[in-house]
């Protein structure tokens, strides 16, 4: 709207004079808001966050604002799986490596005020550990611990476990909480119900705003002892619908999709929007049940030959995918003998044609567009043998509960990520008899045997080879199809840098204390 209207001709001096001062002003506005914007990151997750609480919760999409706001001893450093230090500035492991003595970081405080203390570790570890949370598996083997001054942690452990550096380096891994805030908040349950919606950790970021089912508010620590970040604020809204997303993005009312932008339309982005992708631990395995058409030796072999991933890796994901080495990601562990797909599509049409009908339910992990997008493949795939397959959506936690399922599909696809780098962390979750993410249950004992052999090594080639050679065993008896590993990727406006994108973490989890505008 426009408003136009006069004045006498004497002052026209004076309103010569006010517009310019309104120009100058309207300059210095222009060129302070683009300046205070570019202080606000703001970021939409797919799924609500269950619980703020680190010890209490397998949150996923929420790990970059988690991780941000609390701190643990050790982490992964950005891009690799590389353990550095966080909280602990050094650390010593013993000759019998049942010992690890942490050296704590200086001048550290909670956001509360409360100074950072070998002691504050240790409230928070006893809490994890002893109090039924949800995550105490992660310092189950630790027998002991003490504080032998402010600035020293001693862990000893029950029995060896060369895994524990990288269980502690976990995104899910132990992180410290204010003692003070604990012992406030504690109504008999620990603080669980205050800290599912509060937190005060030691991070490079406060939790400013928690309105569940619509958004989150991290104000950066101004007190921060290390580094401090770029934003003055992460803004985080709840955004299920992907395509909502996707316009948000392009009118400029977000500065990013971590998650799920359409892989098809990746090589057409909209000007003033990029990429940034980084290898990460997303591979999506075919699980096999118990007595499936798979447990014939010749259609398993069919059935390899038509689904074999380098026929369609490309057609799914483009440029962001590899074919998987093993049962292992392959940034975990690179095999020296990859595992191998047979390729001789017109054999495997003679077996299955010899053996008669072949009919292939896939039960699919999630609604995800990448479930349904391999799904449809490897279905098209079979169909060139004349396998029939169908696939569906499993109801949300059904994934979970398959071994006692009466009719389970023969197949299920998922994303067999792992919590921490360790080939452990993989093989005992998914693979030994007691995996909690053994979905069938089904058992290979001697392969078991070797796991349990392979945990107890420093020596990361003799560990590694004996790692690769129970994969091959779980891949031989039928229990896992390994297929592809897919990159982290993330589409954003143009010139944000350095998103800090870690391997173990789950796709899309920003590090918030790295990320900036560049040029």
């Amino acid at each position: 709207m426009q408003t136009s209207y006069s004045r006498p001709a004497k002052q026209s001096s004076r309103r010569g004079f006010g517009l310019r001062m309104l120009g100058l002003a309207l300059g210095l506005l222009l060129w302070v808001a683009p300046a205070f914007a570019q202080e606000v990151l703001r970021i939409p997750y797919v799924t609500d966050i269950g619980t703020f609480d680190p010890d209490n919760g397998f949150e996923t999409g929420a790990m970059s604002a988690i991780n941000n706001v609390y701190e643990g001893l050790v982490e992964y450093q950005p891009g690799s799986t590389r353990i550095v230090g966080r909280l602990a500035k050094s650390w010593e492991i013993s000759d019998d490596g049942l010992t690890y003595t942490f050296h704590l970081v200086d001048g550290v405080k909670f956001h509360d005020g409360t100074p950072f203390n070998a002691a504050a570790v240790i409230t928070s570890f006893e809490r994890r550990r002893d109090r039924g949370l949800s995550l105490s598996y992660f310092l189950a083997n630790v027998k002991d611990m003490k504080a032998p001054d402010d600035s020293t942690v001693v862990l000893t452990l029950a029995h060896p476990q060369p895994s524990l550096l990288d269980a502690l380096s976990s995104p899910w891994g132990p992180k410290v909480i204010s003692p003070v805030a604990l012992a406030e908040h504690n109504k008999g349950d620990f603080a669980k119900t205050w800290l599912n919606e509060h937190a005060v950790g030691t991070g490079p970021f406060k939790l400013a705003e928690f309105k569940r089912g619509q958004r989150y508010v991290l104000e950066r620590n101004d007190d921060y002892w290390g580094e401090k970040p770029f934003f003055r604020q992460i803004q985080i809204s709840v955004v299920p619908d992907i395509s909502q997303q996707i316009l948000q993005l392009q009118a400029g009312a977000i500065d990013a999709v971590p998650i799920n932008y359409p892989f098809a339309q990746l090589g057409s982005l909209p000007k003033g929007l990029e990429i940034t992708s980084a290898p990460s631990m997303i591979p999506y395995d075919l699980f096999v049940k118990p007595n499936s058409p798979l447990d014939d030796a010749e259609v398993r072999k069919a059935v390899l030959t038509a689904i074999n991933p380098a026929l369609w890796v490309k057609d799914a994901f483009g440029e962001f995918a590899s074919l998987s080495k093993s049962v292992y990601p392959n940034v975990m562990l690179d095999p020296v003998n990859p595992i191998r797909f047979p390729t001789d599509l017109e054999a495997a049409k003679a077996a299955i044609s010899k053996h008669g009908a072949v009919n292939l339910v896939i039960g699919l992990h999630s609604a995800a567009p990448s479930y349904s997008r391999i799904a449809d493949l490897i279905i098209a795939q079979l169909a060139l043998i004349g396998v029939k397959a169908t696939a569906y959506v499993l109801p949300s936690g059904a994934a979970y509960t398959l071994k006692h399922n009466p009719n389970p599909p023969d197949l299920l696809l998922t994303i067999a990520g792992p919590d921490a780098a360790h080939p452990e962390n993989q093989a005992k979750v998914f693979f030994t008899k007691d995996g909690v993410l053994n979905f069938f249950g089904r058992v290979v004992p001697k392969a078991d045997a070797i796991v349990d052999q392979a945990g107890k090594l420093t020596d990361v080639k003799e560990r590694d080879a004996l790692y690769e050679r129970a994969g091959q065993m779980y891949f031989d008896a039928g229990v896992v199809i390994p297929l592809i590993n897919v990159d982290d990727v993330v589409v954003h406006a143009k010139g944000l840098k350095d998103l800090g994108l870690r391997p173990v973490y789950p796709p899309g989890n920003i590090d918030f204390s790295t990320v900036r505008w560049g040029h």
